[in-house]
């Protein structure tokens, strides 16, 4: 069903906006004059629209990003300090820039008008805030410290967003100097090498070996590259329909984590990032087999989910936590043994969070190590192939004279 956004007065005089799901804009101002509000402007929400493409409809359904969440999670736990929940949440709709995020924080914000809990009220907005995020802002309503949850909740939505951005700058240098390398190897194939051919077309002998390899290469890449490219395109599109697969996805996230490198930095990337969901749901009051339940629909490695739905199992069963990553054999040591000495002190939470800050310090210094060498790699690989078309291309100039039968 269509849902509207709404700018609409209450009988106080109080701005109140927000979205709802209607037939047409006509039912929606009526459904609207039905709460005693004054309607000021109703427009088509971010999230009902779309594009219809042979008959196909295509719909971008809006949500927050990672950034906005964490902006909008601090700041919740910052105004509540200070003013009521629907005020602050009024206050933080009102001073966001973008239409998208005012929609989604003004639906947010008439839920909790409405009397609903906001955990309850998020959910109507269940793409912008996860299972997670709603389970723990649950908690921290029932307990009466939702400041204090929402806190905690910053700082790892902010912790996790700075691991993507090391990440992403890790993998930034050396995924554009493969890509300019490529293209000046396939510029130098495709444009270079041609020319230089047409100046021995009417040689008498026999051109060097290397020279030859180069122009059989240089000849397919300038009459079938775009048999090449259909074959990349359609090979990727296969590849992403596989993975919708779980037996594939099984068998290739089980691949990944065999690789001797990508692996390690894989398990160790979602360790910490299980560690520290885990210790802030635990610090959250929530109970450790739903804090479980709850974290491996955040695991996007199936291999990792799989363990993660044994470890619940047996924890569900009454064993210890650490017994049960342990057993599970895919998951780091120092996380198996920061856990029990959490659950034999009694620290379980605390554990956790040293444990993913000890995990994120060696994905960083790992990293750094693997970059330093990737790095002057690709630049070597660069080198050497443009040194081999150089070379086929001067050999036959160096044997000119003998070329030409003089």
């Amino acid at each position: 069903m269509p849902r509207f956004a709404y700018l609409a007065v209450d009988p106080a005089g109080n701005e109140r906006r927000g979205a709802i799901a209607a037939e047409d804009a006509g039912e929606a101002g009526a459904r609207l004059a039905q709460r005693s509000l004054h309607v000021v402007s109703l427009t088509p929400a971010p999230d009902a629209r779309g594009e219809t493409v042979g008959g196909l409809r295509f719909s971008f359904a809006a949500r927050l990003s990672s950034r906005e969440l964490a902006l909008f999670t601090r700041q919740l736990a910052s105004l509540m300090l200070v003013s009521p929940l629907e005020e602050t949440l009024r206050t933080i709709a009102r001073q966001t820039e973008k239409p998208r995020a005012r929609a989604i924080l003004g639906t947010v914000h008439a839920g909790v008008v409405e009397g609903q809990p906001l955990a309850d009220a998020m959910r109507r907005e269940a793409r912008s805030f996860p299972p997670v995020y709603r389970a723990m802002i649950a908690a921290g309503e029932n307990s009466g410290t939702l400041p204090g949850i929402a806190n905690r909740l910053a700082d790892l939505l902010e912790r996790q967003a700075q691991v993507r951005s090391k990440i992403l700058a890790a993998l930034a240098y050396p995924t554009i100097l493969s890509l300019v390398a490529i293209a000046v190897v396939t510029a130098l194939m495709v444009s270079v090498v041609p020319r230089v051919v047409e100046q021995f077309d009417n040689a008498s002998r026999q051109l060097p070996a290397l020279t030859r390899a180069v122009i059989a290469v240089s000849r397919f890449l300038g009459t079938w590259w775009w048999a090449l490219l259909a074959v990349l395109l359609i090979g990727g599109a296969a590849f992403g329909r596989a993975l919708r697969n779980p037996a594939f996805r099984y068998r290739f996230d089980a691949f990944v984590l065999s690789l001797p490198f990508i692996g390690r930095l894989q398990r160790d990337v979602h360790a910490a990032a299980l560690a520290r969901t885990l210790a802030t749901m635990i610090e959250a009051r929530l109970p450790l087999v739903d804090g479980l339940r709850l974290a491996a629909g955040t695991v996007s490695n199936m291999v990792h989910r799989r363990a993660l739905e044994q470890v619940i199992e047996q924890v569900r069963g009454g064993g210890s936590l650490s017994a049960a990553l342990r057993e599970a054999g895919t998951f780091p040591p120092l996380l198996v043994y920061l856990a029990a000495s959490g659950e034999s002190a009694g620290e379980l939470g605390p554990m956790l969070e040293r444990a993913a800050d000890y995990l994120e310090r060696e994905f960083e210094s790992f990293t750094t190590a693997a970059m330093a060498l990737l790095e002057p790699a690709i630049i070597v690989l660069m080198g050497a192939a443009v040194a081999t078309i150089i070379l086929a291309i001067l050999l036959p100039i160096l044997q000119l004279q003998n070329l030409t039968g003089l």
